[in-house]
């Protein structure tokens, strides 16, 4: 299954847990629960990460190696997956985040030529950071459901069609 597929490109924990970043979570990331891979373990760090790839903030990865240990998912992949929105992504990503909050709230986004600076956004801050972050929970929870639901499925599919072949 995609366990074997994964484990191939699974960092190894002892080093990991070595990281200085990672000393903040103390004994809990000896935690063996986040370092195990199942269907359940592996879809809930998809969807852990699914959801804080649109919280807006700097320590994303952070966010999802604590979310990971609180919620005993798997830490590697909710970290991994945290980098859909990377440097990249992230404009399209926010982009449409704005788009969704602006119209579940009714508010006609702007179709004006924008000059990408960094007076620009502090001007208009304060009219787009409402939609903009309901935007982010919306797609977050809408995306980390759909993320969790494929997981899983994916997973039995691989699994079923394993024992099919063994048979």
């Amino acid at each position: 299954m995609p366990k074997r597929f994964i484990k191939k490109y699974y960092p190894d924990h002892k080093k990991i847990k070595e990281m200085k970043c990672l000393k903040v979570f103390g004994p809990l990331i000896h935690n063996q629960n986040v370092w195990h891979l199942n269907r359940r373990s592996f879809a809930g760090a998809i969807s852990v990460g699914l959801f804080i790839a649109f919280i807006p903030l700097p320590a994303q990865m952070l966010i999802a190696a604590a979310a990971a240990i609180a919620l005993h998912v798997n830490l590697p992949v909710a970290v991994a997956t945290v980098w859909v929105s990377n440097p990249i992504t992230m404009p399209p990503l926010f982009y449409a985040a704005y788009r969704v909050g602006a119209s579940l709230m009714d508010i006609p986004a702007s179709a004006e030529d924008i000059d990408f600076s960094f007076t620009m956004l502090l001007d208009t801050l304060g009219a787009i950071w409402k939609p903009f972050l309901l935007g982010c929970f919306v797609l977050g929870s809408s995306l980390s459901a759909i993320g969790y639901v494929l997981a899983r499925g994916i997973w039995r599919w691989f699994i079923i069609r394993k024992w099919l072949a063994r048979q």
